[in-house]
């Protein structure tokens, strides 16, 4: 049975992006595609790009919270709770609010290189403490120090907004919710980077990963150099968020639910743990952005608030069910 559930999340995660596309308040059939009328239009410029984008982004925010999980050896990690999202989010308000506008390397837009400028500070505060504490840190400090970030950058973005103009108040509030709204298939353009960025980089380094999840001593043993790995994973996920970020806003918590279910479906290998959580990730959010333009239609709200009812009840859970079993890795 268990050589099924990795084929099983496959299929299930491409179901959900095929079918996406014809749900909601109008129903739409495959014949619609080439239709030339409101119908065809719907599909091809709205329904589908979003889908498509939803996929890739839930796909990359598991694998970054797969990364995550498995540097600070805490099934709890991940870039929102550690406040990774919550900096990138502060770093594209800030290109909101002052209106930046200029392109670095000619592939990052001030959006996006603002975004990971702001994740990557997030980063360098926890690595901060990380080697304050002597190169180790328990996990209440770790989720602490997050929460702390977390709150730190969310401040600065509320004072950001309030200082700002309504149109552009608005605008920050509105995006910083979280939600996929796409005309057209352009956002793509950043969002498939940045997953394909983070899925090269897990894969590359899945075996570095395994060893590192059982300590710093031994990953060292086996030839692992540690600082460089996670310095690299780093940035990749700091990049990757940085990106996603800056074209859907932060939606919180796909990074912990996803892997962790993963991680008990197919086991802590982290060469199929890096495939399931791709999948599993990418339905995962499809599923969710679904329900919400569809649950309260006409109206519909931003799919990060929908994730992230979800994703406290299940934090909640988790810390409850760790609480019982007293482990500190599963």
């Amino acid at each position: 049975m268990r050589r099924l559930v990795m084929p099983s999340i496959i299929v299930l995660s491409l179901v959900c992006l095929a079918t996406a596309p014809f749900i909601g308040m109008q129903s739409l059939s495959l014949a619609d595609i080439a239709d030339e009328g409101s119908g065809g239009r719907i599909l091809r410029e709205l329904r589908i790009p979003r889908a498509l984008l939803g996929w890739t982004t839930g796909a990359t925010l598991s694998l970054c919270g797969m990364v995550f999980q498995a540097l600070f050896r805490n099934s709890l990690a991940s870039p929102d709770m550690l406040g990774v999202s919550t900096g990138a989010a502060f770093g594209a308000v800030v290109s909101i609010r002052y209106g930046l506008s200029f392109t670095l390397f000619g592939l990052l837009s001030s959006l996006s290189a603002c975004s990971f400028l702001g994740a990557m500070a997030a980063v360098a505060t926890i690595c901060a403490a990380w080697r304050l504490r002597g190169g180790g840190i328990s996990e209440g400090t770790l989720l602490l120090s997050g929460v702390a970030v977390s709150f730190l950058f969310s401040s600065l973005n509320m004072i950001l907004q309030y200082g700002g103009g309504y149109v552009d108040t608005f605008r920050m509030m509105r995006w910083s919710m979280g939600g996929i709204q796409t005309v057209g298939f352009s956002s793509l353009g950043a969002a498939v980077p940045a997953m394909l960025l983070i899925l090269f980089m897990a894969a590359a380094f899945s075996r570095e990963l395994d060893l590192m999840v059982c300590g710093e001593e031994i990953a060292m043993s086996r030839g692992v150099q540690v600082e460089r790995v996670r310095w690299l994973l780093f940035l990749a996920v700091s990049l990757s968020v940085g990106m996603n970020v800056a074209v859907c806003g932060p939606i919180g918590f796909v990074g912990l639910v996803a892997p962790h279910i993963c991680r008990s479906l197919v086991g802590a290998d982290h060469a199929r743990l890096c495939v399931a959580s791709l999948f599993f990730g990418g339905g995962f959010l499809v599923l969710c952005d679904t329900a919400a333009r569809t649950l309260w239609a006409p109206a519909e709200i931003p799919v990060g608030v929908l994730t992230s009812c979800i994703g406290s009840a299940f934090f909640l859970w988790l810390l409850i069910a760790r609480g019982r079993r007293n482990d500190r890795w599963r």
